[in-house]
């Protein structure tokens, strides 16, 4: 397993947020089915997904819960040679009460126009649970990787990242702001910054994300804290190529 191959899929799946679902067709039986949707990482890293019950692709998870998941990289100019992954995954549906506020908690904050329809409809939250990936980063960068090799757990999922994101949100909107022009991205209204991970946080422009690198990765608050006063103060992307969407 390479490693370095294994970091790169973990950045594509951080910075993209939206990729196209191929279910097991219940009603044409031996076809595959797909459809696009966005999705941010749970606590343990893994996709989770926000989908209707009367959509086709839960009517198939729910008699066959295997699936698939394929994240390309977003403009890129010529899709053969562009980076993607693609997830192999067996789709659970939350029911534990406390999950489900939790996932809602850190969804709402990536798509809050979800929080409208989750209440007012039948949508429910689901995970992928990874049983292997397949990432291409380019011509001959071609990998198989473990279930466990991207996905890394979030320390900080829950209340201290919730109570991180807010602070910066209200009391930081001009650091939130020099984060996105360092990465050379453009600020639109009101940019928020959405959630925070130990190699990165994501900023949300209206219906956007964009996925930042620290210049190291940080497994404290204090570390992230560090992280971002630094990125606030300085001139240029430090100690890392930044990735951008």
């Amino acid at each position: 397993m390479s490693v370095k191959a294994a970091k790169h899929a973990r950045e594509m799946l951080l910075k993209e947020y939206r990729g196209v679902l191929s279910t097991q067709s219940k009603k044409w039986p031996g076809f595959p089915f797909g459809s696009v949707v966005p999705y941010c990482l749970d606590a343990l890293g893994r996709p989770l997904i926000l989908i209707s019950r009367i959509a086709q692709h839960t009517h198939n998870l729910q008699a066959d819960a295997k699936c698939s998941l394929l994240i390309g990289e977003r403009n890129a100019d010529d899709v053969q040679a562009a980076g993607r992954l693609t997830l192999l995954a067996e789709a659970q549906q939350l029911v534990d009460v406390a999950e489900i506020d939790a996932a809602a908690t850190r969804y709402y904050r990536y798509f809050p126009a979800s929080r409208d329809y989750h209440k007012a409809h039948d949508f429910d939250f689901w995970v992928l649970q990874p049983v292997q990936w397949r990432y291409i980063g380019g011509f001959g960068d071609i990998h198989w990787l473990g279930a466990d090799s991207v996905t890394l757990d979030n320390p900080f999922a829950g209340e201290v990242e919730a109570g991180m994101v807010a602070h910066m949100n209200s009391d930081h909107a001009e650091a939130i702001a020099h984060y996105l022009a360092l990465a050379g991205l453009a600020a639109g209204d009101a940019p928020e910054l959405a959630g925070i991970d130990t190699e990165g946080f994501h900023l949300r422009v209206g219906a956007t994300l964009h996925w930042l690198p620290f210049p190291a990765p940080c497994g404290n608050p204090g570390e992230v804290r560090q992280a971002l006063v630094l990125l606030a103060r300085a001139q240029a992307w430090p100690g890392t190529e930044v990735i951008q969407a």
